[in-house]
C-alpha cells in the first residue's frame, strides 16, 4: 500500500517577486537544486553544493532552518557581515521543516 507524501509548500521571494513552490520530502538534492529548477538563477551554487563558494545564499527567518550544517558557518563568515538567517541553500534539504517557509534570495550578490 502506497503512503502519500506531504506536500511542501515554500514561498520564494526574489527582485520583488513571490513565488511559490510546491514539492515534496527529497524530491530534490537540497533548496539549491530546487531554486535552480524553478527560478533559473545564474551563477547560483557554482561550487556545485559543496557549501565553499557561498554563490547560492539566501535568507529566511523560518525558525526550523535557522542552524547552520557543515562548514556553512566557515563559508559565511568569509563574506562581509550577512543578516540572521542567511543560509547557503546547497545545506538546506528538501524535508518537511521547509513546509511554510519563506525564502529570500538577495537582489545583490553577496560573495
Amino acid at each position: 500500500m502506497e503512503t502519500q507524501q506531504k506536500l511542501i509548500r515554500l514561498t520564494v521571494v526574489q527582485e520583488g517577486e513571490r513565488t511559490v513552490i510546491e514539492t515534496h520530502a527529497h524530491a530534490y538534492r537540497n533548496l539549491m537544486v530546487l531554486l535552480n529548477n524553478h527560478c533559473y538563477l545564474e551563477n547560483f551554487g557554482e561550487c556545485g553544493g559543496m557549501g565553499r563558494c557561498a554563490t547560492c545564499v539566501v535568507q529566511t527567518q523560518h525558525p526550523a532552518l535557522q542552524e547552520h550544517n557543515r562548514n556553512e558557518a566557515s563559508t559565511l563568515a568569509k563574506l562581509p557581515p550577512v543578516e540572521p538567517g542567511t543560509r547557503l541553500s546547497c545545506q538546506i534539504h528538501i524535508n518537511n521543516l521547509l513546509d511554510g517557509a519563506e525564502i529570500r534570495i538577495p537582489g545583490e550578490a553577496l560573495y
